[in-house]
């Protein structure tokens, strides 16, 4: 289990302070689902509605960014 999971409603990371998810957590990620970007996005992607739920004066290009805009 990490420690750089997000805080919630605020959204930033538990480990660092930094918005979630912090390069390390990318970089987890990206370790963890290696072999399969394509699922990496969808996880992402449900991370990315749940967080426009709290994070309402965030412009969606930013939260697009920050949580699927990443992922390759």
């Amino acid at each position: 289990m990490t420690a750089h999971g997000p805080v919630l409603p605020i959204w930033t990371c538990a480990g660092c302070g930094a918005p979630w998810p912090c390069p390390t957590r990318k970089r987890e990620l990206r370790a963890e689902f290696d072999k399969a970007p394509v699922s990496l996005a969808i996880y992402m992607g449900s991370y990315l509605v749940w967080a426009a739920e709290d994070l309402v004066w965030v412009p969606a290009g930013g939260l697009h960014q920050r949580f699927v805009g990443w992922v390759r």
